[in-house]
């Protein structure tokens, strides 16, 4: 079993979204509620945080610099060396009961990003949706009658695309086309259960294995990409929400975290901190937004 160390304990409420910048060595992530967006070097331990004006769902890096970005009031361009927020397009004007949640830049330079109802309270009904928002900035919705919509990653060829609802609790995948950004084909891969978790945030490593966040069961679930169960990673964690590859080597894995039940916080006290492990397998690099 690797040793799962604590790198940053920042108790985030809703830590989620680490991106591995290989350029600058570097690893972002976000906290939904803070909301902000944080980025710390592990070299140098430096830490740069940006506040964002409203809840922020999930981002992506864009080759043309800085960050693509889904806040509560749609999708942004973000600059962090001014911090200046570029309006491009708002997925889901008409569902103010509903905010964007985890996302991720595909293979070939689109940005996906779903979206959840979230009202504080109220029981979780199925108005979430998947959308695909291209170079230009247009969007397109692909899924909806989604609960939590999660779980987003391609194989390493960009032929498959892993998908999961959180609230479902499923994993599915795709079939991909790369020249147009579309998905068909779909089959559940798996259901996980109680020991494993609902199915959170996700990687793929360059054999091709499925790395998922068990939220509600403390562990990382490796699955092959049939949705065989190969290993499942306990972590000194209750809820780690989503994983991605970094290091020099990409053979180090990031965990986030959140810290919402206070139930388990005097067990648990670095709830929402930033986690790492090493693996035998390197992940595959993130991928720019091309717009």
């Amino acid at each position: 079993m690797p040793q799962v160390e604590l790198v940053r304990d920042v108790r985030n409420q809703i830590g989620e979204c680490p991106v591995w910048s290989v350029e600058e060595q570097a690893l972002y992530w976000e906290d939904i509620e803070a909301p902000a967006i944080y980025r710390w070097v592990p070299a140098s331990d430096e830490m740069t945080t940006w506040p964002m004006p409203s809840p922020v769902g999930a981002f992506g890096f864009r080759a043309d610099g800085g960050l693509i970005v889904g806040l509560r009031s749609g999708i942004h361009f973000f600059d962090p060396k001014t911090g200046e927020l570029t309006f491009v397009v708002d997925p889901e004007p008409d569902h103010p009961t509903n905010r964007l949640n985890d996302g991720k830049v595909g293979p070939d330079g689109r940005f996906w990003i779903g979206s959840m109802f979230d009202v504080p309270g109220v029981e979780r009904e199925p108005t979430g949706a998947l959308y695909c928002i291209e170079p230009d900035g247009t969007c397109r919705k692909v899924l909806d009658g989604l609960y939590v919509s999660n779980g987003l990653a391609w194989s390493p060829d960009g032929k498959t695309m892993y998908h999961s609802d959180s609230g479902g609790n499923y994993i599915k995948t795709y079939d991909y086309d790369l020249a147009r950004g579309e998905i068909a084909n779909g089959r559940v891969i798996a259901t996980p259960g109680e020991p494993e978790g609902r199915p959170d945030g996700a990687a793929v490593d360059v054999e091709g294995n499925y790395w998922s966040a068990g939220v509600s069961a403390g562990c990382i679930n490796r699955f092959r990409p049939d949705g065989t169960l190969v290993e499942k990673l306990e972590l000194p964690t209750p809820c780690p929400t989503m994983c991605c590859f970094g290091g020099p080597d990409l053979r180090t894995l990031y965990i986030t975290s959140l810290r919402r039940n206070p139930e388990l916080l005097a067990k648990f006290p670095t709830a929402g901190g930033v986690f790492m492990m090493r693996v035998d397998v390197p992940g595959l690099a993130d991928n720019f937004f091309s717009g």
